[in-house]
């Protein structure tokens, strides 16, 4: 289904300023991880003491890590130019600090990128040439001193004071037992594609700052806890019905040891009130994990059982396993009475499933897909500009990397080799002509926003859609419709009959197939059955088979046998086969001229 413009709503700017924060943290997630294994492994109380090592530790806190973040900031909002007057910038709120200024760096890397942004649009275009070098380095570096003069004496103290209010609220809110109520808040705003903004733009700049302090903090597990995700799969394992039960195996593996939450959120979709699951299972989690006085070292990403671990500090693995276990018990108890007292959606849900394969059994009977019913020519030349294919989620790396893979190797068995599959976070995406975005549902305002001119497709999930082999099908069609001036060589044998004249490649067929749309035995099957009669009196080898449609492989080794009503569907979806068009597939008046060709 392809996505219309609409105008902005309020959970899109919202989202969008969560992916601002967060975009400015998950780049950067790598070195969090490194000082977090470095604090865990090097400290004092850490695996291996080392107080050489350890030396690493405060620098990496309060430098390397909010240069790297107002650097990212910088560049998201005025490429390298804004980078750079960020890390410049971003000083101004160090030094002198008495707190990691990882809040300070979120501010100053934006506003310094934002300042030379404008600074260059007032003056750039007035340089004379030869001058652009002097105007770039000079306006880089004064801007970058005022903004560092700044941040010295309005925003350090701002920021410090402010992180100084959060914290003491967050202590507070941990001593008086609170904390587990942010999981009313947190478990639904994920559901909406905000799990990033939460986690990376929000928990993980303060759980820093609390870990520098006591060497763990619980904030680190209340949005990358997998308990709450895994204990709804589960119920759908048990207790699903259809689709939803077929592929939740699956997607728990993938929630669960590949850290991808993303990959549940349909499942709530697909039944609002399992997001009361979700937050019964955070609140139970998190309450475990005060009650047992746990935490991480460093933040966990993505949200993984193994990343988890490998931030679990000495001494608290049971404590950890046993809050993830009690938030996936918890969620799995709620989902699973939600789901056996609702008959409805299951059954809906099938009765739509067996729907929508009736409707493309007729559709391939008669020699077309869904694809092309109503106008196949119309539909396939939308992707006539497609000239590369991107996924786009909020963070650009778990979730829309998986659908990138999913759908290159498609691309790829299917022969198209111009047609490039990335995957990007949407903050990131650059409107550009002969551009396929393809993202997720809630998140396509956004992607059309960033990206007007491109042609969009949204999803509801990015591991498992029937649109990335339409996708496939409709830039495979390309081919067909486009004019071909290949010539008949030597090595073709020309065969005529009523549907025409063919020409065929024998010195290559080592298979003749017919094909098939479902598993029933239909016309198809008794074709083959008397083919192979006439092979063996012919004393031929060449094997003869009853395939699916989506079985074949596309090589012109394969000669398949089709009636005219059926050639446009297979030529669709297949490019190298050869096609031997009949008018009676039982028996035609070709086919002893064709023995005569076979091996």
């Amino acid at each position: 289904m392809e996505i219309k413009k609409s105008k902005n709503s309020l959970k899109s700017k919202v989202q969008k300023l969560g992916t601002s924060l967060s975009g400015m943290i998950m780049p950067n997630i790598a070195a969090i991880i490194a000082w977090g294994l470095i604090t865990a492994v090097f400290m004092a109380a850490g695996w291996f003491p080392n107080k050489h090592i350890a030396e690493l530790i405060n620098p990496m806190l309060n430098y390397m890590i909010p240069l790297l973040i107002a650097y990212v900031g910088g560049r998201m909002v005025y490429e390298e130019r804004g980078a750079v007057v960020g890390a410049i910038a971003v000083m101004g709120v160090i030094v002198g600090s008495s707190v990691p200024m990882f809040l300070g760096a979120m501010i100053m890397g934006p506003l310094a990128g934002w300042s030379i942004k404008k600074f260059d649009q007032l003056f750039q275009d007035k340089i004379k040439s030869g001058f652009e070098m002097i105007y770039n380095n000079f306006s880089s570096g004064i801007l970058g001193m005022v903004l560092a003069i700044f941040g010295v004496f309005v925003v350090n103290p701002l920021v410090t004071a402010g992180s100084n209010f959060m914290s003491k609220g967050v202590d507070w809110i941990i001593s008086i037992h609170m904390l587990p109520l942010a999981n009313v808040f947190i478990e639904p705003a994920k559901v909406l594609f905000l799990n990033n903004a939460i986690g990376n733009g929000i928990l993980v700049p303060l759980g820093i700052q609390q870990a520098a302090v006591s060497g763990k903090s619980v904030l680190f597990l209340l949005e990358s806890n997998p308990g709450p995700g895994i204990g709804i799969l589960l119920a759908f394992i048990f207790f699903g019905k259809g689709t939803a039960k077929a592929s939740a195996p699956g997607a728990a593996l993938i929630q669960f040891f590949g850290g991808i939450h993303e990959i549940y959120f349909p499942y709530i979709l697909m039944k609002p009130a399992l997001v009361f699951a979700a937050i019964a299972g955070g609140v139970g989690g998190t309450f475990t994990f005060q009650l047992l006085n746990t935490g991480l070292k460093a933040a966990a990403s993505p949200g993984s059982i193994i990343a988890i671990l490998l931030m679990t500090p000495k001494g608290n693995y049971l404590k950890i396993l046993t809050g993830v276990l009690v938030a996936a018990i918890v969620s799995f108890v709620v989902a699973a009475i939600i789901l056996k007292a609702d008959k409805s959606m299951a059954d809906e849900e099938d009765l739509e499933a067996r729907q929508r394969q009736m409707n493309e059994m007729k559709a391939e009977s008669k020699g077309t897909s869904l694809v092309n019913a109503q106008n196949a020519t119309e539909q396939v030349k939308k992707f006539e500009d497609v000239k590369k294919i991107i996924f786009a989620c909020d963070a650009g790396m778990g979730s829309s990397a998986m659908g990138a893979s999913l759908l290159r190797d498609k691309v790829k068995k299917a022969g198209i080799t111009n047609v490039p599959v990335t995957n990007t976070a949407i903050s990131r995406l650059k409107d550009e002509n002969g551009l396929l975005v393809i993202t997720q549902a809630e998140l396509a305002e956004r992607a059309l926003q960033k990206t007007p001119s491109a042609m969009h497709i949204a999803v509801d999930n990015f591991l498992s859609s029937p649109k990335y082999d339409e996708v496939v099908l409709n830039l495979k069609a390309l081919k067909q419709i486009a004019p071909s001036d290949t010539q008949v060589t030597d090595d073709k044998i020309i065969l005529a009959n009523k549907s025409g004249v063919q020409n065929i490649d024998f010195k290559v067929v080592n298979e003749v197939d017919f094909i098939h749309h479902d598993q029933r035995i239909g016309s198809a099957t008794m074709a083959t059955s008397m083919f192979k009669d006439r092979i063996k009196k012919a004393a031929k080898k060449t094997p003869v088979k009853n395939v699916g449609i989506d079985e074949l492989e596309d090589s012109e080794k394969h000669l398949v046998i089709v009636t005219e009503e059926a050639e446009k569907n297979l030529r669709l979806r297949y490019t190298n086969v050869q096609i031997l068009v009949v008018s009676n597939l039982l028996d035609d008046d070709m086919y002893d001229s064709l023995l005569a060709h076979l091996n």
